[in-house]
């Protein structure tokens, strides 16, 4: 047997009509020939209600007995054994009789369709367990009665009866709502314009979530994958980098301009394990993002450009924001950047290419080495002996190397320079190593001059391939760096977090665990002062009253904002939202009297 189709009349308020529709919906198919009856229909004493229900068949109510009371409610049973093809069920929250089959009405009406009859019900937007929290901030009245979102969600139809605030007050003024002795109470409290104004919003919002659902579905079932804009959603693509801040406002901006925009801020995380941008800078985002009343929002890809146009499309998103590409022009021509990628296959989705100063255009750079500094020193001092060493060793042998014998040799110094120091030494060494391969053993020797093109284009060669390998190792060792790193990082997190579950001064654990993965002396956690709110430490050691006091100094002075002064000042560093590491050998009495000395310096 097929489910019954439900459909739902969702008021805004109460006394917005949604009775009164259900009645006439049902009375407009018994016009039309089919068989409809009243499971239960509440009046409230309303005049115009009673009336819209004469000539509907009317399933008499059951009688429960409770506490020795007799309470009627909808007889269930009488109802399924009826077997109407229409059964019209007002307010879908209540709450049955004890005693009943079931604890609540909508769980009644769930039995009725899977009887195969079809249901009209009603509910008021204040009833759905998700807002019932915000209803009662708002209008101060706990709703005692309740459904689960799910059960209206899932409905076949669902229609807005809708009721300017104004009007709605005009019907209660006119008694057609609640009687005269109450009116005047409900216009004082709960059908306040505001009040009114606030619910109807909630409802419009709600319902317009379900049909994005409902379209989303549609899209799905259908197999469309291109985005139709019913909304201003704009993606702002976040890579992490300084530009993220300038991204943001733009695509807020941009979604502004249209009723119901909205902002969604997408990072793409590596897919390979290796760690991505600074975690304080994407934080820093996420906290700029819910200040722009944006969603953050964070997938894995091995090609950014294609999750940023899924999820684009995925989400129904009419544009995407992203940064003109850091990279140098040089490389873009051989692999097109992830800007590049997005505007070639975005389709129908529009795509703002913000330009901010870190774009490209300084000219040719490598990253900065990944490296230890010493292992970059030992790399330098080998691109220098190391050729010195091997030109030396093939001199002294008895009869001069061919040119097939000596290339390799120096480029196998070249890659050995690469993989000590880096890409830096690595150059340096394939420079001297071209030097002195001219030099010693390229007709005609002891001059820089180069008698055959063979030779020429030999050592170009060999130029070439050198940069490339010690590009190439470089490449590597910043992978390797990272790949460490984001291993260490992601176990000194878990190892915090399974600390931190299990202690009951989180604070002072936490501490503990920074003065020992930064190897400080001392650590204290401090709260940035404002215009209003003086900085303050929140915890710590003993450096802690001197540390307020000095901050606090600082902000009755009217320096607030130069809280940092204090910070720079000391010889001693503290962890205070980023990570430094601490000057040795102070003792607390110093550095209170530094923090002090600190703190008048800042002064006027």
């Amino acid at each position: 047997m097929a489910r019954g189709r439900h459909r739902i009349y969702l008021g805004a308020a109460p006394g917005v009509g949604k009775t009164v529709a259900m009645l006439d919906e049902g009375r407009r198919r018994l016009a039309r020939g089919t068989d409809v009856v009243v499971g239960l229909v509440e009046t409230h004493g309303r005049e115009h209600t009673a009336q819209m229900v004469e000539g509907l068949e009317v399933v008499p109510r059951a009688r429960l007995e409770h506490r020795g009371v007799t309470l009627e409610d909808m007889d269930l049973d009488a109802l399924l054994a009826r077997r109407p093809a229409v059964a019209l069920v007002d307010e879908l929250a209540h709450t049955n009789v004890p005693g009943s089959r079931h604890e609540k009405r909508w769980q009644d009406i769930d039995e009725v369709l899977d009887a195969g009859i079809d249901v009209i019900s009603t509910v008021n937007i204040q009833h759905l367990e998700s807002l019932n929290d915000v209803v009662e901030s708002i209008t101060g009245v706990v709703q005692r009665e309740t459904v689960p979102d799910e059960v209206v969600r899932r409905a076949d139809q669902i229609e807005l009866v809708d009721m300017s605030p104004e009007a709605l007050r005009r019907r209660m003024a006119h008694g057609n709502i609640y009687k005269a002795e109450k009116v005047d109470a409900a216009l004082a409290n709960y059908f306040r314009v505001g009040n009114l104004s606030a619910l109807r919003e909630l409802a419009l919002l709600w319902l317009a979530d379900r049909v994005e659902e409902g379209l989303g579905r549609y899209r799905a079932d259908h197999g469309i994958d291109s985005s139709w804009p019913t909304r201003e959603r704009v993606v702002v693509a976040i890579s992490g980098g300084p530009e993220g801040e300038t991204l943001l406002r733009r695509g807020a901006r941009i979604a502004s301009r249209g009723a119901g925009g909205e902002l969604l801020a997408l990072h793409v995380a590596r897919s390979d394990g290796l760690s991505g941008p600074p975690l304080p800078g994407l934080a820093a985002l996420r906290r700029l993002t819910d200040e722009l009343g944006g969603s953050w929002h964070t997938v894995t890809g091995a090609d950014p450009a294609q999750a940023i146009l899924d999820v684009a499309r995925g989400v129904n998103a009419s544009q995407v924001v992203i940064g003109s590409t850091r990279r140098p022009r040089w490389r873009t021509l051989a692999v097109p950047s992830t800007t590049e990628e997005v505007i070639n296959h975005s389709g129908d989705v529009d795509v703002h290419v913000v330009t901010h100063s870190f774009a490209a255009g300084r000219g040719w750079r490598v990253s900065r080495a990944a490296l230890p500094r010493r292992r970059v020193r030992l790399g330098y001092g080998a691109a220098v002996i190391g050729p010195l060493v091997l030109t030396m060793l093939l001199t002294l042998l008895p009869q001069d190397p061919d040119l097939p014998l000596t290339v390799p040799l120096y480029l196998l110094i070249t890659v050995l320079v690469a993989l000590v120091g880096g890409f830096g030494p690595a150059i340096v060494g394939a420079v001297a190593s071209s030097v002195l391969l001219n030099w010693f053993f390229l007709e005609p020797v002891r001059t820089l001059t180069i008698s055959e093109p063979e030779n020429a284009l030999a050592l170009a060669v060999f130029i070439v391939v050198a940069v490339v390998v010690a590009f190439v190792v470089h490449t590597s060792a910043r992978r390797a760096e990272r790949a460490v790193a984001a291993q260490r990082e992601s176990a000194a997190l878990a190892e915090l977090t399974h600390t931190l579950l299990g202690s009951t001064d989180q604070m002072t654990v936490l501490l503990e665990h920074a003065l020992d993965m930064f190897g400080a002396q001392r650590a204290v956690v401090a709260r940035r002062g404002t215009a209003d709110l003086p900085a303050e430490v929140v915890g710590g050691d003993r450096l802690r009253v001197c540390a307020t006091l000095a901050l606090r100094r600082l902000h009755d002075s009217g320096l607030a904002g130069r809280a940092d002064v204090v910070h720079e000042q000391l010889e001693h560093r503290r962890v205070i939202g980023k990570r430094e590491r601490p000057a040795r050998g102070l003792e607390p009495d110093r550095i209170c009297a530094e923090a002090g000395l600190a703190a008048g310096k800042a002064a006027p």
